[in-house]
């Protein structure tokens, strides 16, 4: 969430930064916020002057009775009655003020980087870099969906029976493949410094509000209507929300941590005859990595995390690409965001498989995460988060580049793993 303050001596940048996401009437919509703001200050001045009036009526009313004035004292006793009632009325319009104020800051997207494209799509993102040759397989050789199914390491049906579309079953060699992957990842980031987490795979509100999947995903998760609790999309939000109104030491920071969990995402209406197998999941798992930064490190922080997911990469073998994404393509609460595509073999076409993005104060700011500075003020910190790795698109990389005719030649970083070299 925006800070007013910033929105208020900011307007004309902000402005230009939402039109660089396409967000429609921004105009209209900061006005509209700054309006809001302005009554719940002049409320908030009014109830200040209604309270400091109370306290002088409070003080005359000892007096007047000490000096045996007492029409002058019930008169004052009066006044100060009809005081306390107004201030009451002006608390309760002062939060109501500051309830619409808020939901209408939760309805407006972070702002771009300067460094982000400018551009509305995907197809106006900015290839940053490359690695590795694009295979060319040999005749006859299957797409990940076909391939799973010749060696029965993956079963869509038998989710589909058990939940629903979306919901795959993985057994045998299949299984220890994604428990070889998710070791892995694990261990890397360990490696890299991040601090390990466990967290609960369901939020409540507060969580869904504190990191911006509320209200802007809403849609997209998995409620629990009952207890009014979420099914995560990704560990970046519990982990992040651990730090929800904590205020750190700078000596404290970077905050690192890494955590594993299964997530859950509705998907609605993203659904087609162009997406199967494992390029859209409804239950998938992924290793997150999520740090706590200084606002003066962190797009240095940004760009560590992104080398620390290419090199993950480039250990499974898998040639790749570092996409930027433009303004129009950005998340809703990242300030700037590298999206990273391995490429599908088989599919011939690239499959995202990791974001790491700079939220800045955006989240932190919902969060109330702060820190004390060497002049002990207070203030915002920056958070950071990718995935290292998104498990299901991997797998179906892995499987279709490394297909040969004895079977699917894993690569070598995932033996010690795995316990086995093939799939066969």
């Amino acid at each position: 969430m925006l800070q007013i303050a910033y929105i208020r001596e900011n307007k004309e940048q902000l402005i230009k930064g939402l039109n660089k996401r396409f967000y429609p009437n921004a105009d209209a919509v900061i006005e509209a916020v700054l309006e809001k703001d302005q009554q719940r200050r002049n409320t908030q001045a009014a109830l200040d002057e209604v309270l400091a009036a109370a306290n002088v009526a409070a003080r005359e009313i000892g007096s007047l009775i000490k000096e045996g004035k007492k029409e002058q004292a019930e008169n004052a006793k009066k006044q100060s009655a009809d005081l306390k009632n107004k201030s009451k009325d002006l608390s309760i319009e002062l939060r109501q003020w500051e309830t619409e104020l808020t939901q209408l800051l939760y309805n407006i997207p972070n702002i771009p980087h300067p460094t982000v494209p400018e551009g509305r799509t995907a197809e106006d993102n900015e290839v940053m870099y490359q690695y590795g040759k694009l295979l060319e397989l040999f005749p006859g050789a299957l797409p990940h969906w076909e391939l799973i199914e010749k060696y029965d390491i993956i079963d869509f049906s038998l989710g589909n029976k058990i939940t629903g579309a979306g919901f795959p079953v993985y057994k045998g060699k299949g299984a220890k493949l994604q428990r070889a992957l998710i070791n892995f990842f694990l261990d890397e980031a360990y490696q890299a410094g991040y601090l390990e987490i466990q967290p609960p795979i369901v939020i409540n509100e507060e969580s869904g509000y504190g990191t911006g999947q509320l209200p802007d995903k809403e849609g997209q998760m998995y409620h629990i209507t009952e207890e009014k609790l979420y099914l995560i999309p990704t560990a970046e939000v519990p982990i992040t929300n651990l730090y929800r109104d904590v205020i750190l030491r700078e000596d404290q920071l970077p905050i690192k941590n890494t955590g594993y969990t299964p997530c859950f995402r509705r998907e609605a209406g993203s659904w087609g005859a162009h997406v199967r197998g494992l390029n859209r999941l409804h239950q998938f798992d992924k290793v997150e990595i999520v740090q706590i930064q200084h606002p003066e490190k962190s797009y240095a922080a940004l760009e560590e995390m992104a080398v620390h997911i290419r090199q993950l990469l480039e250990k499974l073998e898998l040639p790749y690409r570092v996409v930027k994404l433009c303004g129009g393509d950005l998340g809703f609460t990242s300030a700037m965001t590298y999206d990273m595509e391995v490429y599908s073999a088989a599919q011939k076409k690239w499959l995202e498989v990791s974001s790491v993005s700079n939220f800045e104060t955006y989240q932190a700011n919902r969060l109330k995460l702060r820190f004390k500075d060497s002049k002990n003020q207070t203030r915002l910190l920056h958070t950071l988060n990718g995935s290292a790795l998104a498990l299901p698109r991997i797998v179906a990389a892995i499987l279709e580049n490394n297909q040969s005719q004895e079977g699917i030649i894993l690569p070598k970083v995932l033996w010690p793993y795995t316990g086995f070299e093939k799939i066969s």
